[in-house]
């Protein structure tokens, strides 16, 4: 069985329900808009999924955001068997920590692209920290010209068709080109600032699917930005727009030590 790009753990929210997943059905994908069956996620990702850990954060909705208060919600969602390092994850939670204090955000949920990863694996993860649940781990494009396979190359500049390290504030969305697309407020001067004149939007894309990899041996690419598999694009928008944080991350550069999110 092949797990195509559909978020893995949803929280469902219908007729006034509320479904934790992780505490009530932690062990299926719960994709409520979708006519998918659920696919049992330890099958699909060879993972366990540690209940004891994915407890309510509801008392932490004013709390610092870092890994001694949400450090459990790493180990309880299985991100490092998901391919997702601490130090990343931390990277990501300092930096939102950051702009939920000068009240750039509305809600407590990140969306964590690392580059470091080849494009043929899942290196997108959405986290909902206040109900602690992975709401998608999918595929995710990076520019045509900042590599095939790997992604090694990054640029703020117009033009380049390359892809910016940050973080990022999402903000509305509209219909264009490619679709339902978010606009993306980039929150770091010299990295990412340029994005909103860029047009480095999130939107859906044929090419970035499993299909195509099987093709061509990596996803395809974009003009620099952070395209998602067309099937969910509306869902993972509508979960992510208006006021969270996106953090764009590779290895190999010097951006976690220039970064002022960072220091």
């Amino acid at each position: 069985m092949k797990l195509q790009a559909y978020p893995i753990i949803k929280t469902m929210k219908t007729a006034g329900m509320l479904c934790i997943i992780g505490v009530v059905a932690a062990s299926f994908v719960i994709s409520p808009l979708h006519s998918n069956p659920a696919i049992p996620v330890a099958e699909e990702n060879n993972i366990t999924i540690n209940n004891d850990s994915l407890l309510l954060t509801n008392n932490l909705k004013d709390a610092t955001i870092s890994m001694e208060n949400y450090g459990h919600v790493y180990t309880g969602l299985g991100l490092k068997e998901l391919g997702l390092s601490q130090k990343v994850f931390e990277y990501a939670l300092k930096g939102m920590d950051q702009l939920d204090k000068n009240g750039k955000l509305k809600h407590r949920i990140i969306s964590i692209v690392d580059f470091s990863q080849s494009s043929d694996k899942k290196r997108l993860y959405v986290i909902d920290l206040d109900q602690e649940s992975l709401l998608y781990n999918t595929y995710v494009s990076h520019g045509k010209n900042t590599g095939t396979k790997e992604a090694q190359s990054f640029s703020n500049k117009a033009g380049t068709h390359k892809s910016s390290l940050g973080f990022y504030v999402t903000a509305n969305t509209y219909n264009g080109s490619n679709g339902y697309s978010l606009r993306l407020h980039g929150m770091e001067k010299g990295f990412n600032d340029q994005a909103f004149r860029r047009a480095i939007v999130v939107h859906g894309a044929n090419y970035v699917s499993e299909s195509y990899i099987d093709r061509q041996g990596y996803l395809g690419r974009s003009q620099g930005c952070p395209a998602v598999p067309s099937e969910i694009a509306p869902d993972l928008i509508n979960d992510i727009k208006d006021g969270t944080c996106l953090f764009i991350y590779h290895s190999s550069q010097q951006y976690p030590y220039r970064s002022s999110f960072l220091k």
